[in-house]
């Protein structure tokens, strides 16, 4: 990989390098062994179709259930060009544009593979898309994960065609016009491609890449907030002792325990002598439930990884086997069912962390009853518990399981789809409240170390509460809490949990 430069095709993409091509802005250009393979699958793709006597899907035949229609020689193009067109159903919110920039890399990525009779130009149009921050207009609703993500990556290919519309230096325009000024010409699709560009799990792929990086965040945030709270709330370091996950070693349980001794190390508060013999569930068992959100979040990188360096159309094309083979590879069920999996840890993580604020604001263990010294006059942190369960509550809605369904669709030939494109989004809603439940919960954690001053915790936690502090006070006094809560989201949003 050159400095600023990643060569698509080159070897399998991972988090790393995908996290380091948008976060550093990278600019993509095809790697040489790929445009040998995609030349070599096209060229072969033309001979088949001069050369075959039946009908090969999607090629020289209509699609879905209109597979037994064929198509004359001088329309495949046209075919193609109509495929995107009709199919560009997208509708809802308009997609963000790191997702639209993943859904543009693991496309180009896919294509370069070999496997999906495209032409050359129509992968560096691709790339010059990425490159130069032309980004088509995606909605987030319109997919059935199967055959793929049919109607965004219709949108995300209009403009490829010079049509649909982009977003373009801060502004929304046609997209023939952006190609004009780049002084691109349309791509002119060839038989296969419609189908090679529609027919994928990138749109699926990218939103659970997007939100599986921001899980693996959210994680080391959990535990650092989940040990303020224990300082706040007394709580004891038994729970967290190695010998007692070595016992049930499930990896997660075991990491949380290690993380917990490191973050607490040096404290004067876990040390001191404690009246009570054991902690609610909600401290006590922190190892074993952030550990299994932990092992969740192991296993979908593992599908993701997979997913996200394999061929996901179809047809699908193997020139050296010479075989044309329409296959499944399109359905979404792995994703779907992992991003479920993912759905029900993550809310987990906010149904555990509402706990704790429930047990701070209690009036136990010393601290006062809502976290101020006047209760009565003020509520305190009354409220920001009522925020919390009501976003735990919601997640639990989003918790339903998306690839438990399945509509019919294309009058039956599509029978059975994966709805893992609903399965990814509602992923961000779960984030979203789960950021928020964790804010509202390093507010009371740190508002309860307050009481138990002069002792300190860990130097790590002090570090830490000092930053803090310089952007949220202590609430000695009522104030606007929602003001309270959106400052400790963004503090949270930029602190670096380098322990």
């Amino acid at each position: 990989m050159r400095r600023n430069v990643y060569q698509v095709g080159s070897g399998e993409l991972t988090f790393d390098i995908v996290e380091r091509i948008i976060d550093e802005n990278m600019k993509l250009e095809l790697a040489p062994e790929a445009v040998e393979r995609i030349q070599l699958c096209r060229d072969y793709l033309d001979k088949k179709t001069a050369e075959s006597k039946v009908p090969l899907y999607g090629i020289t035949t209509g699609f879905g259930s209109l597979c037994s229609k064929n198509i004359s020689p001088d329309e495949l193009g046209t075919l193609q060009e109509n495929l995107i067109k009709s199919h560009a159903c997208s509708v809802g919110d308009e997609l963000r544009p790191v997702i639209i920039k993943l859904m543009l890399l693991f496309k180009a990525h896919a294509l370069s593979l070999g496997h999906s009779g495209v032409q050359v130009i129509t992968v560096q149009r691709i790339l010059d898309f990425f490159n130069n921050d032309v980004l088509p207009i995606v909605y987030d609703r319109g997919s059935l994960g199967a055959s793929g993500d049919l109607a965004p990556l219709a949108n995300l290919f209009l403009p490829l065609i010079g049509v649909g519309d982009v977003n373009y230096k801060g502004q929304k325009r046609e997209a023939i016009s952006v190609l004009d000024e780049f002084g691109w010409a349309p791509v002119k699709l060839m038989s296969k491609e419609g189908l090679a560009l529609l027919n994928g799990t990138q749109f699926m792929s990218a939103n659970g890449v997007f939100a599986l990086l921001k899980a693996q965040r959210l994680m080391k945030r959990a535990d650092l907030i989940a040990a303020i709270s224990l300082e706040a709330f007394d709580g004891r370091m038994d729970p967290f002792e190695d010998c007692i996950q070595q016992i049930r070693p499930h990896k997660g349980q075991i990491e949380t325990g290690d993380a917990f001794r490191k973050l607490l190390a040096g404290s004067e508060l876990i040390q001191r002598p404690k009246q009570h013999v054991q902690d609610p569930y909600s401290f006590r068992c922190i190892p074993q439930v952030h550990g299994a959100t932990k092992d969740a979040i192991r296993y979908v990188s593992s599908v993701l990884l997979t997913e996200i360096n394999s061929v996901t159309d179809n047809p699908t094309i193997f020139p050296a086997e010479d075989k044309i083979i329409s296959g499944g590879n399109f359905h979404g069920q792995p994703l779907a069912i992992s991003y479920d999996f993912l759905a029900i840890a993550l809310a987990e993580i906010g149904n555990i962390s509402e706990r704790r604020v429930a047990q701070l604001i209690m009036g136990l263990r010393g601290l006062p009853e809502f976290l101020v010294a006047n209760p009565g006059l003020n509520s305190g942190f009354m409220i920001p518990q009522y925020a919390a369960a009501s976003m735990v509550s919601q997640n639990k809605m989003y918790c339903y399981s998306a690839a438990s369904d399945s509509i019919v669709s294309s009058n039956g030939q599509e029978d059975h789809v994966s709805m893992g494109a609903n399965a990814a989004t509602k992923l961000f809603k779960i984030m979203f409240n789960l950021e928020h439940i964790l804010a509202i919960e390093l507010m009371n954690g740190a508002q309860g170390l307050e009481f138990r001053r002069p002792l300190k915790t860990s130097p790590i936690l002090e570090k830490f509460l000092a930053e803090y502090r310089k952007e949220v006070s202590f609430v000695k006094d009522d104030v606007v809490m929602y003001k309270e809560i959106h400052k400790t989201v963004a503090f949270m949003s930029r602190m670096k949990m380098d322990y």
